[in-house]
This record gives C-alpha cells, sequence and structure tokens, in this order.
C-alpha cells in the first residue's frame, strides 16, 4: 500500500507524539512511586504538646501527700510568673489544702499556701473585707476580690486563680496598675468649685435626693474587675479609659457640689476616652460589689451627646 508523502508526515508526526506522551507518563507515574518523596504527614498531637510544654503547663507542688489525701482535699491551680526570671515561663502550680483547717475565702487559702506550703507565692492583699479592692483576680474564669469570694463548700474538685485579663504580669497574681492609675488621674476625682467658700462655711450642703443620685457609684473600690473583663478595654486600654474610670467621671459630673460638669464633659470627649462602650455589660457582671457600671456608663454618654448639642447652638450649661 502506498501512503501518499503528506499522510506519511502526519502519520510519523502523531506516532512521536503519542511517543512522547507514553514516556512523560511513565516518568510522572515513576516519580510518584519513589520512596524518595514522601506525602506529608499530618502533625501528631505529641509533637504539638511538646512545643507548648513551656506554656501555661500545670505540675503539683511538692508537698508529701498521698493519693489517697489528695482525694480529701482541695486542689487550687495558682498561676505563677516572674517576668525577670527567663527561666520561669507561665505555668500553673497545684496546691492541696484541707478546707477544714482553712478559712471559708479564696483570699484565706491564698494566705494558708504562702504561710504554710510556698513562702514564694505573690499576690496583693490587705483589708480583707472588700473594702481596699487589692486582692481582684480571677477565680475559676471570674474576676473577683479573693476576700469576699466563698470557695464552693463540699466540693472537693478543683479551682484556678490567675490574675486580671489583659493585664501586664509584674509577679504571679500581681499587675500592674499604672496605666489605670494614670486614667484615674484623667478625669480629676474630687470635686472642683468656681465659688469660694463663706468666711463661715464649712461644709457643701446636699439635699436627700442631691446625695442619691451618687449612691451605687461612691462605692466602687478601683479593683479594675470591671474594665479587666471589657472586651473594648482589653483592646484599646491606652486610649479607652473603660468601665471604672467612666463610672467614676460620671459620679462627678453629677455630684450637685462640684462646679465643672461642661469642662468634665469636654475632657471626655474625642480618642475613644468614651465612645468605645458598646454596652455588652459584662463590666457589671463582673463588679464583686454589686455596682452598674455599664448603665453609669450609657447615661454618661447620653450626657455628652446633650452637652455636645447645646454647644452646637451656642448654650454651655446643662441640667443634671
Amino acid at each position: 500500500m502506498i501512503v501518499p508523502r503528506r499522510l506519511s508526515k502526519i502519520f510519523t508526526q502523531s506516532t512521536r507524539t503519542f511517543t512522547i506522551v507514553n514516556r512523560i507518563q511513565e516518568k510522572i507515574s515513576s516519580f510518584l512511586s519513589s520512596e524518595v518523596i514522601e506525602k506529608p504527614k499530618p502533625p501528631k498531637l505529641i509533637d504539638i504538646i511538646g512545643t507548648l510544654k513551656n506554656i501555661n503547663y500545670r505540675y503539683d507542688y511538692p508537698q508529701n501527700l498521698t493519693k489517697e489525701q489528695k482525694e480529701h482535699m482541695k486542689r487550687f491551680d495558682v498561676f505563677r510568673y516572674d517576668p525577670m526570671s527567663s527561666a520561669d515561663p507561665p505555668h500553673f502550680v497545684s496546691y492541696y489544702i484541707d478546707l477544714d483547717e482553712c478559712g471559708p475565702m479564696f483570699l484565706d487559702a491564698l494566705i494558708k499556701i504562702k504561710d504554710e506550703i510556698d513562702s514564694t507565692l505573690t499576690f496583693r492583699r490587705s483589708c480583707r473585707e472588700g473594702i481596699c479592692g487589692s486582692c481582684s483576680m480571677n477565680i475559676d474564669g471570674r474576676h473577683n476580690l479573693a476576700c469576699i469570694a466563698a470557695i464552693p463548700k463540699n466540693n472537693l474538685e478543683k479551682s484556678f486563680i490567675a490574675p486580671l485579663t489583659s493585664m501586664n504580669v509584674l509577679r504571679d497574681l500581681v499587675v500592674d496598675m499604672s496605666n489605670f492609675y494614670n486614667q484615674y488621674k484623667v478625669i480629676q476625682p474630687h470635686l472642683k468649685r468656681k465659688t469660694l467658700k463663706q468666711p463661715n462655711e464649712k461644709e457643701y450642703h446636699q439635699s436627700i435626693e442631691e446625695r442619691a443620685k451618687i449612691d451605687g457609684l461612691y462605692e466602687c473600690v478601683l479593683c479594675l474587675s470591671c474594665s479587666s473583663s471589657c472586651p473594648s478595654y482589653w483592646w484599646h486600654s491606652n486610649e479607652y479609659l473603660g468601665p471604672a474610670i467612666l463610672q467614676q467621671a460620671f459620679r462627678w459630673v453629677i455630684d450637685s457640689r462640684d462646679e465643672y460638669k461642661e469642662e468634665r464633659l469636654e475632657m471626655l470627649g474625642g480618642d475613644m476616652k468614651l465612645d468605645e462602650c458598646f454596652q455588652v455589660g459584662v463590666c457589671s457582671l463582673a463588679c464583686p460589689k454589686g455596682l452598674d457600671p455599664r448603665k453609669s456608663t450609657e447615661e454618661l454618654q447620653a450626657l455628652y451627646k446633650e452637652y455636645e448639642r447645646k454647644k452646637a447652638r451656642g448654650e454651655r450649661t446643662i441640667q443634671i
């Protein structure tokens, strides 16, 4: 059979193409089946744990207790950290306490640990009556004052104690309050007057109704439980004043004895000092004194908006 030259050329090219394709397929198959190249394996859980073993790990403090003894004691997992020591990463240490030999509050447990078990544990305390606000910390996931937070009765389940959320740790349960106190200075938390007292005048009098307005405000002990529970304060603590400071700002704005209301409201404008509150309400849930900083901030925002409207109309006096 005589094949035309043109068809012969096309047939030859097709044959070569087919041969090349076959060879490529053979190369690919050989490459994929090679033992040199292995498919990546998912990481094992033990490998992940190994990389995190120095982050918030836990160990029992050596108390020379048997397993049976521990079963009848309360376990407290306490956060320990010394930022000045590179050999001391954040971790939890478990202490076991017989509740029959301990006071009823979490602060009693911490004092017992420090006095009888581990003297290196560091925390703040003072009044033991919920007045000074020194012992605020994270107890079982909620910010509270350790001196008025009761240890659950008949409950041998573990409890954990950690510093306030989002705060820089100075050591163990002690956090840096410098930024908070600087913000407190901004609102000038004291009476300011434009008119001086008369020669024989000793006090600035208030009616019963005027005095009642600051109930639920002046009782704040500045423990920072509310602000350190606030998501907005976590994100913008350098600009946003937070619920604790704003509640105190509101307390001085509505005090009938103070004569710098407009100036106080003017100071709260801009830089997210006041507007960053979105009324989440976690602050009120966290307050160990039962106050309502969410409501105070809401009313303060309303007063500020009224002040802004009157200022735009050329009026500078607001009625509280």
